[in-house]
């Protein structure tokens, strides 16, 4: 189990397969906008489990942007979105927040996950 307070878990619905190989940038809003303050790309198993330290992660809005195009360039698919851009708020961040990704082609999905 990670000690990171935010995951990520994604799944290309596709091919039926974790999406190992995926680009993901975290921000968070500011004062001026959103400031990127985490990436990293998921593992063999499409998992994120490090992406920000609990002493870094506090209450607002987030935004992760799953960088679908060049994951979906790398088997030589296209896809209609090139980005997933999920956005939600922290209001307690001393819990768990899982975010995670189902993504083909041309369609994903998303949720609170555990």
């Amino acid at each position: 189990m990670s000690d990171s307070p935010l995951t990520t878990h994604v799944l290309d619905t596709a091919l039926g397969k974790p999406a190992a190989g995926m680009r993901i940038v975290l921000e968070r809003a500011g004062d001026e906008g959103y400031e990127q303050i985490a990436a990293g790309t998921t593992n063999q198993d499409g998992r994120i489990t490090d992406l920000i330290p609990a002493d870094e992660f506090t209450p607002g809005q987030y935004l992760i942007h799953f960088d679908t195009s060049d994951y979906f360039a790398t088997s030589k698919r296209e896809t209609f979105y090139p980005e997933v851009a999920v956005l939600f708020t922290v209001k307690d961040a001393g819990q768990h927040h899982h975010v995670p990704l189902l993504v083909s082609p041309f369609g994903y999905s998303t949720y609170r996950g555990s």
